[in-house]
């Protein structure tokens, strides 16, 4: 087990380099990449009816990748308490924020601190929950609001681009920690959500759409060029996740727990 986690992260550190990702932004957001488009469709088994344009509409496969949806595809739950899922994705893994401020994730220990970079921001969730929803290259890459509230801070950290994947996540060098990511703060009634949106291999790249400090839920953030993970974390007694949502696929818009009015 030591020798495979050795081994992957010596393939992963082949590739996690500025050149390599520059070179591979340059190519994807060219035009000449376009003749892959069809092929990555193909490939990724992409359900092209949900899209808002024609497959041969996109001028670059970055384009294509960060495509929007035909309106009303991804309905938005209607309970007023839900929270929902801000992407379409793969959840990794759901639990409660340790005592020590840390989080157990596929054997190993994240931390908060760490991944927030902010001191008084982490505080706050102790004892609460948080959840981590994978998206896979075939997925929805934009990303939406999962709860109406006051966005109260945004900040960014890190530079690498490790996987955020299952794999990365057990035998990578804390990705959630180390990796590109924007985080914003929300206040709901008092309480608070964070939304870290972390970057992955290459391209790295995470783009905010939203320009006022109130969202509406289901209204979109921003999105990834290429891979990426969302991890939510909840204040303690806020969130009551919905059950057995751990190993998932959930979409946009798809309620995910109920916040907790108190």
């Amino acid at each position: 087990m030591e020798l495979l986690k050795y081994f992957y992260r010596f393939l992963i550190d082949l590739t996690n380099s500025l050149d390599i990702s520059n070179l591979i932004r340059f190519y994807t957001t060219s035009k000449i990449s376009r003749h892959l488009i069809s092929s990555y469709a193909k490939t990724f088994k992409i359900n092209e009816r949900e899209m808002e344009h024609n497959i041969q509409s996109y001028s670059s496969l970055h384009e294509f990748f960060i495509r929007t949806l035909k309106k009303d595809v991804r309905p938005i739950d209607a309970d007023p308490a839900s929270v929902i899922s801000p992407v379409d994705g793969f959840v990794e893994d759901i639990g409660e924020i340790l005592e020590t401020r840390n989080i157990l994730v596929k054997g190993q220990i994240f931390s908060i601190k760490e991944m927030l970079g902010n001191n008084r921001a982490y505080n706050k969730y102790d004892g609460g929950i948080y959840m981590i929803i994978y998206l896979s290259p075939r997925d929805y890459h934009r990303i939406h609001s999962p709860i109406s509230g006051k966005v109260i801070a945004q900040w960014e950290l890190g530079g690498r681009s490790y996987p955020v994947n299952k794999f990365g996540l057990k035998y990578g060098r804390k990705p959630l920690e180390k990796n590109y990511r924007k985080i914003s703060e929300l206040e709901v009634n008092g309480k608070h959500i964070v939304i870290a949106k972390v970057g992955a291999m290459f391209i790295n790249s995470i783009t905010l759409t939203h320009k006022l400090d109130t969202l509406a839920k289901g209204e979109e953030i921003g999105y990834f060029s290429f891979g990426s993970t969302v991890v939510l974390l909840f204040e303690k007694d806020s969130f009551k996740p919905v059950e057995d949502l751990k190993n998932q696929f959930v979409i946009m818009g798809q309620k995910i727990g109920v916040f907790v009015q108190k």
